[in-house]
């Protein structure tokens, strides 16, 4: 078990790396926000997901998924135009995901095979990063492949982060319902998310707010500056911007983790609304944007 006095070292020791990791001059970016997940007590869930104002909010999506090896979760999404937000309520994730306090972030490629650069330069630096395939089971027990991935650690307190790049036979499968290419090589997230959010307040999600332990900080930090996001620290929290949306994880010891703010960018200007889900509250306007406090 790590001591107190342990984890604070664990904590300098990623400010200083933080602090010495400009974004690689003139170099394309190589990873983007996807969606952030968050497992919430049962009465917030569950409120999500019956909430009438939600569906006029966002393009909500209740969902049971089966993925490789058979593992099922059920989620609540919130989708955008190429932004998500995922909520769980305890139990609703197998294992330690499902309980209070676990979260987690994905980070996506835009091009093919950029994934592969992201590993070379994990290694390049050190790291060793662990490869993995989700599939995706649309009930009819034949899997399709669904992404590809790669992240740092393998056992985590309360928090992961992943690389993914969609592969081309899930956008070749029709029961995905993705859009065509843009340009060639395109497995971007617009591509992927539907354009439901259209008839929606909700555009994209333009902040997450984090709380983790040093333990899952100190596997993030690397995968973000692999990507070419901007990592600096601020006011004791590290953030990562570029690409459209801003990244904050603060250190907190297991028992006080979890999703803790989101931002919105709106479709359109709106007043004020104060909208209580369960323990969570959400506050729509003035104005083209959003904020959920959890």
């Amino acid at each position: 078990m790590r001591t107190r006095h342990t984890l604070c070292m664990i904590s300098a020791a990623v400010l200083v790396v933080v602090a010495a990791a400009p974004v690689r001059a003139g170099e394309r970016q190589l990873l983007y926000y996807n969606h952030a997940w968050g497992t919430l007590d049962r009465a917030t869930a569950d409120a999500v997901e019956h909430s009438g104002y939600v569906r006029e909010f966002a393009d909500l999506e209740i969902r049971t998924t089966t993925g490789t090896g058979g593992r099922v979760w059920t989620g609540r999404y919130l989708r955008g135009r190429e932004t998500y937000l995922e909520i769980f309520g305890l139990g609703d994730v197998p294992g330690q995901d499902g309980e209070a306090g676990a979260a987690g972030l994905a980070l996506s490629t835009q091009r093919e095979s950029d994934i592969e650069e992201v590993k070379s330069r994990l290694r390049a630096g050190g790291a060793k990063p662990v490869e993995f395939v989700q599939t995706r089971d649309f009930g009819d027990g034949k899997p399709v492949p669904w992404f590809d991935s790669t992240y740092l650690a393998k056992t985590y307190d309360r928090f992961g982060a992943w690389a993914m790049e969609i592969r081309d036979e899930y956008f070749a499968d029709p029961r995905g319902g993705t859009e065509p290419p843009a340009f060639p090589g395109d497995v971007g997230r617009e591509r992927y998310l539907p354009d439901l959010y259209r008839a929606k307040l909700m555009r994209d999600v333009t902040l997450v707010h984090v709380d983790v332990t040093a333990r899952d900080l100190a596997a993030t930090v690397p995968l973000l500056r692999a990507g070419d996001f901007s990592v600096r620290t601020e006011r004791g929290a590290v953030v990562a911007t570029r690409g459209g949306t801003t990244m904050r994880f603060g250190e907190k010891p297991v028992g006080q983790t979890g999703l803790k703010r989101v931002e919105f960018e709106l479709n359109r200007a709106v007043a004020r609304h104060v909208e209580r889900l369960g323990t969570s509250t959400l506050v729509v306007g003035p104005g083209k944007r959003a904020v959920w406090n959890f």
